[in-house]
């Protein structure tokens, strides 16, 4: 992708503009409550800005599967209800996205105020990326922006389609994104590590094969990692992994080794024979992992290890946990990981950036993810980038800039 034709909003003429911002604001909540406001905090800055502005701002976002149909359980109230909190300013909730309700309020818009139109996915055309209902949404603006990294791996109506009808611009979130893997990925300073992990490496095979590539060591951690170690004729007792994939798994040690790609796996683990919460362990080197044990996190050998692969490198990418984190006591090999990145992050001497969703909560709940140099609140399409794939919504807004 051509990057030099991705348009920004900086300098952008917006005043008295109907400004249309696709963003992500599906956020979990519970008996109409936000219960994690961070994708709200994390697109309110751009809103306000646009809104300081002058633009007359309209913000479209999906919420949740409500599969094509109205259904109160998936509406966007309390949603714009905490964005006006967080702006600290009155913003409006139009009951539709489309029709009479939403051409209304679109029109009513002074300049600076901001609106919430309900979700996208209460109409079969916002998944279809359906031309008639991009048409819809763009007959309410002036200006289309897009917000939403983390649905850009969708081709739907109003990331997509509708930049074919307005001239359409990535805003600060978006670039933000992009910015970060492409610092990691297409230019990074190197050496290069990445932390790939997660329960099972048929999930994570393309990201796997493309890093091989990107990166000078590769750590492989989680269920993944179990599965590598068969590969390599250690048996891993109970613990989760995939044999049918052992194959899979030499290939790519054999790839990693012509292409002079460190494969990093661990050598000692916390192993337990229930998976609960303050089972009793035992620690052992990973070719002594006993037949009704499951390892479920590294050891201490193995983060020294890690540590000091790590610490030669001067970029990291992360994606995925080492262990069972979510588990006490499982959590403390990635834990103890995370806080060495972080303290490199802090002297400057390493760029970190992290995605995906057990990432975010694992660096959460190690109370290092503000110390990190970019955290992605993406899934899918953090994943998608990794796997290096061309995102349609970060396409279509690319497409757009071109036609401009």
């Amino acid at each position: 992708m051509d990057f030099s034709n991705l348009k920004t909003t900086q300098g952008l003429d917006v005043q008295g503009k109907r400004v249309l911002v696709r963003a992500d604001l599906n956020v979990p909540v519970r008996e109409g409550v936000v219960t994690d406001p961070t994708r709200i905090i994390r697109a309110a800055a751009g809103i306000k800005d646009l809104s300081d502005r002058g633009a007359r701002v309209i913000v479209l976002s999906h919420f949740g599967r409500p599969k094509g149909q109205p259904n109160p359980e998936f509406t966007l109230k309390p949603v714009a209800e905490k964005l006006g909190e967080i702006l600290g300013a009155g913003v409006t909730f139009v009951e539709d996205c489309i029709g009479s309700k939403a051409n209304e309020a679109a029109n009513a818009l002074a300049p600076g105020d901001v609106a919430v139109f309900e979700n996208l996915r209460f109409h079969e055309g916002e998944e279809n990326n359906d031309p008639q209902f991009a048409q819809a949404l763009a007959q309410n603006a002036d200006i289309y922006i897009g917000e939403a990294f983390s649905t850009a791996h969708r081709a739907h109506a109003s990331n997509a389609e509708i930049t074919k009808l307005l001239p359409s611009y990535a805003g600060p979130l978006m670039i933000e994104e992009i910015n970060a893997l492409r610092s990691t990925l297409d230019n990074p300073t190197r050496p290069t590590a990445a932390v790939v992990g997660g329960a099972k490496v048929s999930t994570k095979i393309p990201v796997l094969e493309n890093l091989l590539d990107k990166v000078d060591v590769l750590i492989i951690g989680g269920g993944m990692a179990n599965t590598f170690l068969q590969a390599q004729g250690i048996n891993v007792g109970k613990s989760l992994a995939e044999p049918d994939f052992m194959d899979t798994a030499r290939t790519i040690m054999a790839k990693a080794a012509a292409r002079n790609c460190q494969i990093l796996l661990p050598v000692d683990a916390v192993v337990a024979r229930q998976f609960k919460e303050g089972a009793q362990t035992t620690l052992v080197d990973v070719t002594n992992t006993p037949e009704d044990a499951m390892i479920l996190d590294v050891g201490p050998k193995s983060v020294a290890k890690l540590t000091e692969a790590i610490a030669s490198c001067r970029t990291l990418l992360w994606n995925g946990p080492l262990g069972a984190f979510e588990i006490s006591p499982f959590g403390k090999g990635t834990f103890a990981l995370a806080q060495i990145a972080a303290a490199l992050t802090d002297a400057g001497a390493m760029v970190t950036v992290a995605g995906g969703g057990d990432t975010v909560a694992a660096l959460n709940s190690a109370q290092v993810a503000s110390r990190f140099s970019y955290v992605s609140t993406a899934g899918g399409a953090f994943l998608e980038w990794l796997e290096g794939k061309e995102l349609p919504g970060v396409k279509a807004l690319i497409e757009s800039g071109a036609r401009m």
